[in-house]
């Protein structure tokens, strides 16, 4: 297209929101034409840029997200489930590429997103940057090399405002790696190891949630068996990382057909 695609960020008093924000603005690439919080919210009908204490932008925040959407080309997506799924759907009506960095989701949501998909599309990651995606294809490929004499055990940290655990992206290794076995996830899955647990079941995959202070994201995958283990690493030290991630792929949707797609597609790294 030959015009800038208009942007909504949604959840924008939010702190990915507000990243997002200031990414927009700093892009030759992309405009933003709505801000989008929750109906009830202090800064619903006032100029973005009062609310996060800059110079006005031109921008109301909104909480009318089918009237935002339709002005837009792309809706970027970092808030709680059922806001997602519900945006999914008004973003599938007005068209726009809808991309997702919600995590937390059920399979239920999923299946809804899914469904909007098909009017639409819709890039989805429980992470949204290069390194991480590049993890995830090696994660794969390690699982696939190695058997069940291999144990897996997935370590996340995060900062003592997440809400959900395992993080999205510890989820996306670990679909990953069950991939590379030929496995599903929910069948080896094995969080949350307290008591007298019994010894490790073999072909399990392990989960670990640590929450403290402003860690914004580490990731390791640990592949252990007798006398040896592989060690796979991300370490996040700048949150600005996945919403330049979200803006490509909010970019990158614009002359796609309608869809799910992840970071791998944009990244060109797709089976």
């Amino acid at each position: 297209m030959t015009e800038k695609p208009g942007i909504v960020v949604t959840g924008v008093s939010g702190r990915m929101g507000r990243m997002l924000v200031e990414q927009v603005q700093k892009s030759d690439r992309m405009t933003l034409v709505a801000a989008l919080e929750r109906e009830g919210h202090d800064w619903v009908g006032r100029d973005l840029g009062a609310c996060l204490g800059v110079a006005d932008m031109g921008v109301t925040v909104t909480s009318d997200a089918l009237e935002a959407f339709s002005r837009a080309q792309a809706v970027i997506d970092f808030t709680a489930p059922a806001a997602t799924v519900a945006f999914a759907e008004l973003a599938a009506q007005a068209r726009a590429v809808h991309v997702i960095g919600t995590t937390g989701l059920s399979d239920d949501d999923i299946v809804k997103i899914g469904a909007a998909a098909r009017h639409a599309v819709i890039v989805r990651a429980g992470n949204m940057s290069l390194g991480v995606n590049l993890l995830t294809r090696l994660t794969r490929q390690v699982a696939a090399a190695l058997d069940e004499d291999w144990d897996i055990e997935i370590v996340e940290s995060h900062h003592n405002q997440k809400v959900d655990a395992p993080s999205g992206t510890a989820l996306m290794l670990g679909e990953a790696a069950a991939e590379g076995r030929g496995v599903s996830l929910n069948d080896v899955s094995d969080r949350g190891r307290d008591g007298i647990t019994g010894a490790r079941k073999k072909g399990d995959i392990g989960f670990h949630a640590i929450r403290g202070g402003d860690v914004v994201g580490e990731h390791e995958v640990i592949f252990a068996a007798a006398g040896e283990r592989i060690k796979l690493t991300h370490l996040a030290s700048d949150r600005a990382l996945f919403a330049r991630g979200a803006l490509r792929a909010a970019l990158w949707g614009q002359d796609k057909a309608p869809g799910e797609y992840d970071m791998l597609d944009v990244l060109g790294l797709g089976d």
